[in-house]
């Protein structure tokens, strides 16, 4: 409520860096994604060669719009 002030448990482990995220846990077979923008905004994307990245050690997927067909254009911005 307004002008209260709530009690929170882990508020001390939040301040202090002592809680655990989602982010902060890891298991085994966790893969892990990475999202490569245009550093030209607004720019009209032609084509994209996804060979090189393919081919790097570890990459087990290089997905790009063509590989969702039910992406919008809203959904990509």
């Amino acid at each position: 409520a307004v002008g209260t002030r709530p009690i929170r448990p882990d508020g001390v482990d939040k301040v202090t860096g002592r809680a655990r995220y989602g982010a902060d846990f890891n298991m085994a077979g966790q893969l892990v994604g990475r999202v490569l923008r245009s550093p030209h905004a607004h720019a009209t994307i032609r084509k994209i060669d996804t060979s090189k990245a393919e081919k790097l050690a570890g990459v087990k997927a290089v997905i790009t719009a063509a590989d969702l067909p039910d992406l919008t254009d809203g959904d990509a911005a």
